[in-house]
């Protein structure tokens, strides 16, 4: 795919046909946002020494790239910031399916999306080098040293809501996110305006307490990390309150108001391979090596080896078997 080129286009010109051509790459939200150095640059770093991090270790060693752009790549100028929707609708799970099954967050259930995302990323980054061939970029996904929600909410694609997640006022929380870092000088978007207003549904619905105040996270709180970046054994009374949750956590996003009408993901390679999304826990406990390649073959479900994996498949169906004697305790008792 080319892009549109114009003889010697101003700045303006050349933000317009990057914006274009990130659409027709499929890109649901596009913005441009300053290079410049974190403003929670402070409150990152102590966030970091406090613990908040737990084993993610890899957050603190790049610190210095992670909070400016500039750093990462000398001469960065602007960061092209694109979100990719992810939001599929979930097939219903039969009642007295439902009593074995754990559940797994919406963003890894369709096919890798780091492979949908940076294919795209790379094309958006050729293009504009051949709209300004002295141009440098680099091309960003999660698992670059870059502060993406808070560049993406500079960009003005979504402000970064009370749960940590960027939310955009169409499109909702369930976003992919993408940067080109590149030394063009570009005109920025206005910044995204918080909309959250009073609302703290996210707060109060958090099984494990993570969102300790709005806008910050305790990840060594929340289920998400717990059960995917977290390797030992989780904490008696954190488990106890992970519910049914299998593979990640998508609590704050369901109660978000702004997803009420989320839209519905179109690429074809976000269908949930999962169409309930949800795994029979019982069916984990007795995968072998080649069960877990074969049912996870081109799933980002992979970055959980399948030791972790079976570790929270046993305490779903602790969760699931105290609650089934709770019921049956409750009939027992009624029935007196």
């Amino acid at each position: 795919m080319t892009i549109q080129t114009l003889a010697q286009p101003d700045t303006h010109q050349l933000a317009a046909l990057i914006k274009q051509h990130a659409r027709r790459l499929g890109f649901d939200l596009v913005g441009i946002a300053p290079a410049s150095p974190s403003i929670y640059r402070d409150y990152f770093r102590a966030w970091l020494d406090a613990g908040r991090a737990g084993e993610m270790s890899y957050l603190d060693r790049r610190f210095e790239e992670r909070v400016d752009p500039e750093v990462y790549l000398p001469g960065a100028r602007s960061v092209v910031c694109v979100a990719l929707n992810y939001h599929v609708p979930l097939e219903p799970l039969d009642a007295s399916e439902s009593e074995h099954h754990g559940r797994v967050a919406r963003y890894v259930l369709g096919n890798d999306y780091h492979e949908l995302v940076k294919p795209r990323l790379h094309a958006l980054a050729d293009a504009m080098r051949e709209l300004a061939p002295d141009a440098v970029t680099c091309a960003c996904v999660d698992t670059a040293p870059v502060m993406e929600k808070e560049l993406t909410a500079r960009a003005g694609v979504g402000w970064f809501g009370k749960n940590g997640c960027v939310i955009n006022e169409h499109a909702g929380s369930w976003l992919l996110l993408g940067e080109v870092i590149t030394t063009l000088e570009l005109p920025p978007d206005e910044p995204a305006v918080d909309r959250c207003g009073t609302c703290r549904r996210c707060i109060d619905a958090c099984p494990t307490g993570a969102i300790t105040a709005p806008y910050q996270i305790d990840a060594t709180r929340c289920i998400s990390y717990l059960t995917i970046e977290h390797r030992g054994p989780i904490d008696e009374g954190l488990a106890a309150r992970m519910g049914d949750w299998l593979y990640g956590c998508d609590v704050c996003q369901d109660v978000c108001p702004w997803n009420s009408k989320a839209l519905v993901a179109i690429s074809p390679e976000l269908r949930p391979q999962f169409p309930t999304g949800t795994l029979d826990v019982r069916e984990v406990l007795d995968w072998t090596e080649d069960d877990y390649r074969a049912k996870l073959r081109g799933s980002a479900m992979k970055r959980v080896k399948l030791p972790v994996l079976k570790r929270n498949a046993r305490i779903v169906a602790e969760h699931q078997s105290r609650r089934r004697e709770g019921s049956c305790e409750q009939s027992t008792s009624s029935s007196r």
